[in-house]
């Protein structure tokens, strides 16, 4: 059964397939687990990133599951070749990262993850990410509350194990700070250096915004460039576990920027949106990207 999605209306639609989008997901969580990282086919592509046929299973189950459950909505893929032209994206897309973390998988490690976001007028209003490794599942859906599930890979359409999930208000002077593995900048660290962390969270992917979303870090900065679809999803999530992501000079995100190539060059992800004036006033809105 598909299903109509349309930006001029409510989008009870999208939340009433949320359990078939989450499938979907697992699916995709399934399917990178098939293939055996030690030959997965690896390639390095122009940014010298690696792809592999990890990436582009997952990628292919994802984009058949959308176009099964909303014929018609674009979707943009990391692992896509071209841009869409401006008219041809219109106000609803999905972003999609079929394999978050590439390096992580290829090294093992069990920190990578699957990324789907749809946006509607700029805005993020769900996401879902999957962590294969873990048999985990967050997903949220902006206004209806963020959750936690099981999944069990030998049957990725289903979960159980369904919990909520909510970003904690941060406890001055007891900031938990989670940070990139392999992407660790110097004017991240510089920031990190002016406040008062009493904890370093160093981990792969999307898993960042997991951890922030259900209150076991308070604060994901990335002052280094990325792309729209390695965070919508994790921006969606967390939005919908109470928290917020800003870009540095404290305005918000707005995705399906073509133009830019989808780059974002810069974010700081916070569990509590108190705290945000805060720590932006202390510095990172005087960063200039």
């Amino acid at each position: 059964m598909t299903a109509d999605l349309s930006c001029d209306r409510d989008l009870a639609a999208l939340a009433g397939r949320l359990d078939d989008l989450t499938a979907v997901v697992g699916r995709a969580a399934a399917a990178i687990l098939a293939v055996d990282p030690a030959t997965a086919g690896r390639r390095q592509k122009s940014d010298r990133s690696f792809v592999t046929h990890a990436d582009e299973a997952a990628q292919a189950v994802v984009l058949q599951g959308l176009s099964e459950i909303f014929p018609g909505l674009p979707a943009i893929c990391e692992e896509a070749t071209g841009l869409p032209r401006p008219d041809a994206l219109g106000q609803c897309f999905a972003l999609v990262d079929p394999l978050d973390g590439t390096r992580e998988f290829l090294d093992g490690r069990p920190e990578f993850t699957v990324n789907l976001a749809v946006v509607r007028a700029g805005v993020a209003v769900l996401g879902i990410i999957a962590a294969p490794a873990l048999g985990r599942i967050w997903r949220g859906f902006l206004g209806s509350g963020a959750q936690r599930l099981r999944f069990d890979p030998a049957r990725p359409g289903g979960f159980d194990e369904i919990v909520p999930v909510h970003a904690r208000a941060q406890i001055p002077g007891r900031i938990r700070v989670a940070v990139s593995r392999s992407h660790l900048d110097a004017d991240t660290s510089a920031l990190l250096s002016r406040l008062a962390v009493s904890e370093t969270i160093v981990c792969g992917s999307s898993l960042k915004f997991c951890r922030v979303a259900e209150g076991g870090a308070d604060l994901y900065p990335r002052l280094a460039p990325t792309f729209e679809w390695d965070i919508a999803a994790g921006d969606a999530l967390l939005a919908a576990a109470g928290g917020v992501v800003k870009k540095p000079d404290g305005t918000p995100l707005r995705y399906g920027q073509i133009a830019d190539g989808f780059r974002v060059p810069a974010f700081v992800a916070f569990g509590d949106p108190a705290a945000a004036r805060e720590i932006v006033e202390g510095g990172t809105g005087r960063h200039g990207r």
